[in-house]
Formats: structure tokens, C-alpha cells, sequence
């Protein structure tokens, strides 16, 4: 898919994007709200892979069930509450647990454990990127710099909202050298998940600077922060991004299908039309 909005195609974007047909500009955006796993950074790219095998080694087998069908079940509840706290994931694992007649662990211990194997999976890249063997960028989504220095050339106050723990997201942030553009603004989950949810933040976000919801402007791959955005008026630019091959351009379709599905009203592969892109949302 390769499209702008059927009723004003513009040749400055040089790839894939949909805008859908609730699509307005806002001249009056003033804050920009990030996901960070998928929609930034692509440290924990392949989480997905940890999660689902894990899932499907706890809960307990049922009759007639086959390997594959474990695994399909525990893939669609991992992403049916993908960009939420990764606790709610963990709840819900306790529960096929419990339906199945096992014995379930605390959410909270299911959660370590995986921390524990997405470290064992991700921490090459990491080390590469203290060492400096790694360039910080291509840890990026392709051409996120950009859109955050053109954001901040622009004067809009940028935020940072996860459903990865807090402390990972910071020093990720810190390794990757874009914490700078959201001074101190960074948001994530914490053990006790009930203090911590996107929309508290943008609830938070809206009361503290005492504006509208049309103000916002917000980026992610998640249905959490897309549906939240919408929810409060704001624009959602849904961010469909292609982890195993950044830069490649594609729309992952799954991602897109989700995210228009909660409203989103334009959907990218990642940011290598981000000024197209500004200049379209901001009409400025």
C-alpha cells in the first residue's frame, strides 16, 4: 500500500501513507506524545518472540490441543493488549493458567521472568550500544531523529509514555541520545501498575497545561495510545513500523488493520516523509 488521501495526493511523500478519512490538519497542536518500543527505539524489537513462547510453556495443555494452537492463543492475547503495562499481559497469562487447571504464579513473578529472558535476548544490543560498536540511530526507526529535531525546531513540548518499565525506558533513552528532547518527560510502568497508564498521562498532560485534547498530537504502534488519543480529541498518527527490516517502508499490516481500527487517522511505515508529514498535520 503506497497512498496518500484519495482527495488531495501530495508528491512530497516519497513513500507509504494513509491518512483516513476523519483526517483534519491541526494548526493548534501544541505537546506530541511517544510510544517508545516500535514507535522509537528498536532495542526490545522481537519481544513478541520471548512472550509467546513463554506463555505457551506455562499454560497448562488441554485436550486435543497442539503446540501451534497454545501458541496461537497466547499470541492473541499478548497483542490484543499490546501497548498496555506488560503486568496486564502477565494477569492475563495467570488466568489461562487458572481456566486450565493449573496453579498460577503471581503476575508480577511471570512479568520478571520475562524481563529476564527479553534481557537474555536483547542484551548484545545493548552492550553494542555502550561500547559504541552500535551507531544509537540504527537502533532508531528509520528517521525518527529528524521528526524529533523538526518537532523541536517547531516549539512543541514533546512527551514519552511506555508500557516498559520506567527505569529500562529512561536508560534506553539515555543510550540512544534522545532523552534530550523530551527533558525529563518520560513516562513508564511500574510495579505497581494501578500509578501509572497512558491515559493518566495524557489526562495528566491536558490539566497540567490546561488545554484541549485537539492540542495533541500522538505517535505509536500500539492501540493503547492510539485509542487514548482519539478518545481526548487529539490527531493519532499510527506508526505501522516494519522491526525486523527498519527502513525497509513497509506497512506492517497487522499494525495497521489494528490501529485504524481504533481510529488512528494516518498511518506511516516509519519517519522517512517526517517534514511531508509535519507540514500536512500542522498546516504550518
Amino acid at each position: 500500500m503506497s497512498s496518500a488521501h484519495p482527495s488531495s495526493p501530495n508528491p512530497a511523500f516519497t513513500g507509504a501513507v494513509e491518512f483516513s478519512a476523519s483526517f483534519a490538519p491541526r494548526r493548534g497542536i501544541r505537546h506530541v506524545l511517544f510510544d517508545w518500543d516500535g514507535t522509537l527505539s528498536l532495542i526490545r524489537a522481537g519481544w513478541a518472540e520471548v512472550m509467546t513462547p513463554m506463555f505457551a510453556e506455562m499454560m497448562p495443555p488441554i485436550p486435543n490441543e497442539s503446540d501451534d494452537d497454545r501458541r496461537r492463543i497466547a499470541f492473541e492475547d499478548i497483542m490484543r493488549l499490546n501497548g498496555k503495562q506488560t503486568i496486564y499481559q502477565m494477569i492475563q497469562l495467570a488466568e489461562r493458567v487458572r481456566e486450565r487447571g493449573g496453579d498460577p504464579r503471581e503476575p508480577l513473578w511471570y512479568k520478571h521472568e520475562y524481563l529476564r529472558r527479553l534481557d537474555d535476548r536483547i542484551r548484545h544490543r545493548i552492550d553494542a550500544l555502550e561500547s559504541g560498536a552500535t551507531e544509537a540511530d540504527a537502533q532508531l526507526v528509520h528517521g525518527a531523529r529528524a521528526l524529533l529535531e523538526n518537532l523541536v525546531g517547531r516549539g512543541l513540548t514533546l512527551h514519552l509514555a511506555s508500557g516498559t518499565d520506567e527505569p529500562f525506558v529512561r536508560r534506553e533513552a539515555d543510550l540512544l541520545d534522545v532523552a534530550r528532547y523530551f527533558e525529563g518527560r518520560i513516562h513508564g510502568a511500574m510495579d505497581d501498575y494501578k500509578k501509572f497508564s497512558k491515559k493518566m498521562v495524557i489526562d495528566r498532560i491536558l490539566a497540567s497545561n490546561r488545554i484541549d485534547g485537539d492540542t495533541l498530537l500522538a505517535f505509536g504502534d500500539g492501540y493503547v495510545e492510539i485509542e487514548n488519543t482519539v478518545a481526548v480529541g487529539g490527531l493519532a498518527v499510527a506508526v505501522a513500523s516494519d522491526e525486523e527490516h527498519n527502513g525497509s517502508g513497509l506497512i506492517d499490516a497487522w499494525k495497521r488493520e489494528r490501529l485504524l481500527g481504533v481510529g488512528a487517522h494516518v498511518v506511516i511505515p516509519d519517519y522517512r516523509d517526517s517534514g511531508a508529514l509535519l507540514e500536512r498535520v500542522l498546516a504550518r
